[in-house]
């Protein structure tokens, strides 16, 4: 019984598991990774230009989403941040390989920032319980 998936399961995921992670959920997290990853593949992004401040501005809008997904796959908000942070210094690693394009620390900072943002939104800490009143009765 020690050894059996039932324990593995329960120990591996613990107190976080719900309705929330599941398997399905991670669908469009990694859907956007690739998107995104495809994008920074590209010589010129397909569109307009982006110069600054749109760039930023695409930057965050697409790293809220991809944290916001990865909050709803995960529950829990610094696993999603973390991987959300270490995926936008691996792509711009990436995109930095890429000719004409440039990695810029600015760029990680809007992903960081979007993420942040995205996975507030996507996982909601439970609230503290009101305060239940005094049922005693005070003599006067």
């Amino acid at each position: 019984f020690f050894f059996s998936s039932r324990r593995r399961h329960t120990r591996y995921i613990g107190d976080w598991s719900s309705d929330v992670c599941s398997s399905d959920l991670w669908v469009p997290s990694l859907a956007i990774m690739g998107v995104i990853w495809w994008l920074s593949a590209q010589p010129q992004t397909p569109g307009p230009s982006l110069e600054h401040p749109r760039d930023w501005i695409a930057h965050f809008l697409a790293y809220l989403s991809l944290a916001f997904c990865l909050g709803r796959a995960t529950g829990r908000r610094g696993l999603a941040l973390v991987i959300a942070a270490w995926f936008g210094a691996l792509d711009e690693v990436h995109q930095s390989f890429v000719p004409p394009r440039e990695a810029g620390v600015q760029d990680w900072l809007f992903d960081v920032a979007g993420a942040w943002l995205g996975v507030r939104f996507a996982v909601r800490r439970p609230g503290r319980a009101a305060p239940e009143p005094d049922a005693a009765v005070h003599p006067a």
